[in-house]
């Protein structure tokens, strides 16, 4: 005997559970919405001069407040959890600097297109280590994304990519490499998601602000006196929504969802940024690169359902 329904209508969901899980997504989608639109208010505010110092900016107004809010994690930290977030976090300094340099040099759509092969890249880099063969529907995905990727750079024409797509390129394979080592470095298994991010984006701060001191570039103290309004409205989007609030929704949803639902919101951001670049930048990727944006969301969204499947 089946058990009786929560709801008097069999096979409908109850309204409270409708309106809890509505709850939940509407954030989740909001910060896809964010991240796409990231792109477009990264290139916005920074030039090939200021990448630095930008980034500076925006990852300092964000560490004090994780510091403050998860003080007690961090001292509980061991030393070989430091160590490890420390790597992650050159990493992840690396993933920024490729992404900010890209962005300059391309358009808002390309880079949020682009950096969605980290969708593909990921489950093969995985099969490649754990010397597993991927399935063909993931073969298939990859291929189509690759070839709509290929399409999205040639938009005017067939010519050689730019150089801000390769930077992005680079980018997602970067972000590869980062997700891996997250999943094999074994001592941050055990830290907390909180302190995790805040030694990551320290340590980027940190290389950042190296950076800045080496020269060959804007000082972050001279960028923030040339900003104007629309500037600081672009650095306090990245800031606080891009990265703070962002955090802290999945920290939040992770334990009232299901990842994979968290993932398949999250896994939305390709599309708000070619929108965003559409509708705000005026992007114009032509046929060729319309072609192309719809031919990597299709395959991304195939990987990413063939590579949960293979996990399940």
């Amino acid at each position: 005997m089946a058990a009786p329904s929560a709801s008097p209508y069999p096979g409908t969901v109850p309204f409270g559970a409708r309106r809890r899980a509505w709850l939940t997504d509407l954030p989740l989608l909001l910060v896809a919405v964010f991240w796409g639109g990231s792109y477009l208010a990264a290139k916005g505010i920074t030039t090939g001069h200021t990448v630095v110092a930008v980034l500076v900016l925006r990852f300092a107004l964000v560490v004090p407040v994780l510091v403050a809010a998860g003080w007690k994690g961090l001292r509980a930290l061991t030393g070989p959890q430091w160590r490890g977030a420390a790597v992650l976090g050159g990493i992840l300094a690396g993933i920024f600097l490729l992404e900010t340099y890209g962005v300059v040099h391309t358009s808002a759509t390309n880079a949020g297109l682009i950096i969605s092969l980290t969708m593909i890249f990921t489950p093969l880099a995985e099969a490649a280590v754990t010397r597993t063969r991927p399935s063909r529907g993931f073969l298939g995905a990859a291929a189509l994304s690759v070839a709509g990727v290929v399409l999205l750079t040639q938009g005017a024409g067939f010519t050689t990519p730019s150089l801000g797509d390769l930077l992005i390129l680079l980018a997602a394979v970067a972000r590869t490499v980062h997700v891996l080592a997250m999943a094999r470095i074994e001592a941050v298994r055990s830290a907390d998601s909180l302190s995790l991010t805040t030694v990551q984006l320290g340590t980027a701060v940190l290389v950042f602000a190296v950076l800045a001191a080496a020269g060959g570039g804007a000082t972050p103290w001279a960028t923030a006196l040339d900003f104007g309004p629309r500037e600081w409205a672009g650095l306090i989007f990245l800031s606080v929504f891009c990265t703070l609030f962002a955090f802290f929704v999945q920290m939040w949803a992770v334990r009232r969802t299901s990842p994979s639902r968290v993932s398949l919101l999250l896994g939305t951001e390709p599309l708000w940024a070619a929108l965003a670049g559409i509708a705000l930048a005026g992007d114009r990727p032509g046929v060729l690169g319309l072609a192309g944006a719809v031919l990597v969301l299709a395959g991304t969204a195939w990987g990413r359902r063939n590579a949960d499947a293979d996990a399940r």
